[in-house]
């Protein structure tokens, strides 16, 4: 059973909605109040400045990466599959729009631009994502599961990137099936075909 939203988990999904569609300087505090149905001086007394705001928005998606990730290793144990199940759930994310972009890959786009309390959190994603698909693609190559012609730290850049330029893609060309269409080839080239 889920708890109930408090207000400063609405003002979290506000931002969040509102970075996805305009990046950081899509919005203000004056936005966020409209959607939320509060006044500004309330978003104050949660998050005192936008750099507060978004810094609390990007740590809460980072421990959701690493529960999440934590909860499909448990799940599923071999690298072939949960390659492929990272990349189902940003199709799906895509295709019901219920994410259609990646914040951190958003907010990475922006990071000169950025204020450094923030570009702090962009990068400790973009971190912990590499070093988790470095290690499913290190246990594949290990099991000789997935088939990598680089170092796993690289196969694993080389898979995210694809996954955020396939994003962006489907963005482009608002269609949602780009993203699988980009994917099929890169997990095709890592998973090998089985008889």
């Amino acid at each position: 059973m889920s708890k109930p939203s408090t207000t400063a988990d609405d003002i979290l999904a506000a931002a969040r909605a509102f970075i996805v569609a305009g990046g950081y300087n899509g919005f203000s505090y004056a936005d966020v109040a409209d959607v939320v149905g509060i006044r500004k001086a309330s978003i104050h007394h949660h998050f005192p400045s936008k750099v507060d705001l978004v810094r609390t928005l990007l740590k809460r998606y980072l421990q959701d990466a690493v529960t999440g990730m934590g909860g499909l290793e448990r799940d599923i144990p071999e690298p072939p599959e949960l390659l492929r199940t990272y990349a189902g759930i940003w199709a799906r994310c895509i295709e019901d729009a219920s994410m259609p972009f990646c914040v951190c890959a958003l907010l990475a786009s922006e990071l000169p631009a950025l204020p450094p309390e923030v570009a702090v959190e962009v990068r400790a994603y973009f971190r912990f994502l590499s070093g988790w698909l470095t290690g499913v693609i290190e246990r594949g190559a290990e099991q000789r599961t997935l088939t990598v012609s680089a170092a796993p730290r690289v196969e694993a850049e080389v898979f995210m990137a694809t996954v955020h330029g396939a994003m962006l893609s489907a963005r482009a060309y608002g269609d949602t099936l780009t993203f699988g269409m980009i994917m099929a080839p890169t997990l095709q080239k890592l998973i090998p075909a089985t008889d």
